[in-house]
């Protein structure tokens, strides 16, 4: 199945040559800061609405606005692209920090088992769907991510890799973020309809559900034991972000060394086998395995993981297009929906069969 479309080959930089983005990063950064003290905002006089949420929403006005238009899509644009693309990979290394080897291990390898047949499902599942549907891109990719994993931030980290299309970047997480947000109000009905215990519940939305603050907000309402339950299969899902991420690393490393820009004097650079905000990922898990990290750093560390996603997910919803994203909406809904029934189904029949 091929997982991502081909792309030309990037022009090689002049030796010693600065890129313009770092010569004109300032106006674009501090545009991303703003929408983020914006979106921290809208959350604060909202709470339903999540601050991501809102980042990737306000990202999207800023970038049809009369007033931003010309901004966003001049002056702020180096800045921008700088936003969506280091501040996320540093978003995505302090995740690591909110599991620890032991948390995973803690579940039994039952539900290990469930967990793994879940996200490979959900991933091909939808990737496959994606192709099927037509949607171009690395869209069906992206979305898969998102579903499988953790939401947004699984789409930021597989975006790194493939080197995504911003746009595509941008309308796959405002899926993934609106299908997860609409769980929060649909699941918790059809908890007693579908004759699941509370545990099983918990179980049932951290294998379903997409962003690890959605699984929270879902899992709460059925009390202290489903949240526990549905905390700890969320995270073993996020564990496995870095095997995902790595995986479609090696995978576009093998496509681009096939081709013409890899041959000697292409010019293009090979992608690293596992990128290091990965490994990074993967050593905040370690770090916090140790049980050395206190209570107080790991709670900054949480809300400077939500400013950096929001900031980086700002900048990304100002890279959309809507007349042009109009184009493929029916179509990026109909995966959403599709793929959003192969989560739940499958995740509910691994719960049963487990418990």
């Amino acid at each position: 199945m091929a997982l991502l479309r081909e792309r030309p080959a990037p022009v090689p930089r002049p030796p010693g040559a600065r890129p313009a983005t770092a010569r004109r990063a300032p106006a674009g950064v501090a545009l991303a800061c703003l929408g983020t003290g914006a979106a921290w905002a809208v959350h604060t006089a909202v709470p339903a609405v999540p601050t991501l949420t809102a980042a990737i929403v306000l990202g999207v006005a800023a970038a049809h606005l009369p007033g931003l238009r010309g901004l966003v899509r001049g002056p702020a644009l180096p800045g921008l692209s700088l936003a969506g693309k280091r501040l996320m990979r540093l978003g995505i290394v302090l995740l690591g920090l909110e599991l620890g080897v032991s948390d995973v291990l803690g579940l039994g390898w039952a539900t290990v088992a469930m967990v793994l047949a879940v996200v490979t499902a959900t991933f091909f599942g939808t990737v496959w769907l994606g192709r099927r549907i037509g949607l171009r891109g690395d869209q069906p990719l992206l979305v898969a991510a998102g579903y499988a994993i953790c939401g947004a931030s699984a789409v930021g980290a597989v975006s790194e890799v493939a080197d995504s299309d911003k746009e595509d970047v941008a309308t796959s997480v405002a899926l993934v973020t609106l299908c997860g947000t609409l769980a929060v109000a649909v699941l918790p009905l059809l908890q007693h309809p579908l004759g699941l215990s509370d545990a099983q519940f918990g179980r049932w939305v951290g294998a379903g559900v997409h962003d690890v603050g959605q699984v929270v907000a879902t899992a709460q309402s059925a009390g202290p034991a489903a949240l526990g339950e549905a905390v700890l299969v969320k995270l073993m899902r996020v564990a496995l972000l870095g095997a995902l991420v790595a995986g479609v690393a090696v995978h576009v490393r093998r496509r681009r060394g096939t081709g013409p820009a890899a041959r000697p004097g292409g010019g293009a650079r090979r992608p690293a086998p596992v990128p290091l905000f990965v490994l990074g990922f993967l050593a905040m898990m370690v770090l916090r395995s140790t049980g050395e990290v206190p209570g107080v750093a790991l709670d900054a560390v949480r809300v400077a993981r939500e400013l950096l996603l929001a900031t980086a997910l700002f900048a990304l919803g100002s890279a959309v297009r809507l007349p042009s994203s109009a184009r493929t909406g029916g179509r990026v809904a109909a995966l959403g929906l599709s793929a959003w029934a192969v989560v739940a189904g499958v995740s509910y029949a691994g719960v049963l069969l487990t418990t």
